[in-house]
C-alpha cells in the first residue's frame, strides 16, 4: 500500500476549502486545512518535513499572509513546491512569489489545481534525485 501524499492547504474561504478537498483527496492527496497563517506558519515548523507541497491562497485575514507563510515555509523546507491560489493578487505574483513556484488565479478549474500541484510535486521529486 502506497502513502498518500500529505499537502498543506491554507485557505480562509469554507466553500472553497470543502472543493478543494474534495478534488485533492479524488487526486489521491491527503491533507491538512489551516484558514490562517499564523497556524501555518506554526504547523510548517512542528511537522513542516511531513509535507509534500504547500498550497496558500494570499489573503487570509489579520496575521501574516500567503506571501509571509510561504516564504517562512522555504526558510525551513528550501524545496517546498507551492502554489499560490489568489483572486486579486496575481500580478504581484512576480514580486513576492517564491521561486519556483506557481500562480493560479481565482476563479479557476479544479482540475487546474490539481495539474498544477502535481507538476510541481514532479518538478520537486526531479530536482532532488
Amino acid at each position: 500500500m502506497s502513502v498518500m501524499p500529505v499537502l498543506l492547504v491554507v485557505e480562509d474561504e469554507t466553500l472553497l476549502h470543502i472543493a478543494i478537498e474534495d478534488e485533492l483527496a479524488d487526486a489521491g492527496y491527503d491533507l491538512v486545512f489551516i484558514s490562517n497563517g499564523t497556524r501555518a506558519i506554526e504547523e510548517l515548523h512542528a511537522n513542516g518535513q511531513r509535507f509534500k507541497a504547500l498550497i496558500t491562497d494570499i489573503r487570509l485575514g489579520p496575521g501574516p499572509n500567503g506571501w509571509e507563510v510561504a516564504h517562512r515555509a522555504r526558510e525551513r523546507l528550501p524545496s517546498l513546491p507551492v502554489l499560490y491560489m489568489s483572486g486579486d493578487s496575481a500580478s504581484e505574483w512576480a514580486a513576492n512569489g517564491v521561486p519556483n513556484s506557481v500562480m493560479v488565479s481565482k476563479p479557476f478549474a479544479m482540475s487546474q489545481l490539481v495539474t498544477a500541484i502535481s507538476q510541481l510535486i514532479t518538478e520537486a521529486d526531479m530536482r532532488s534525485a
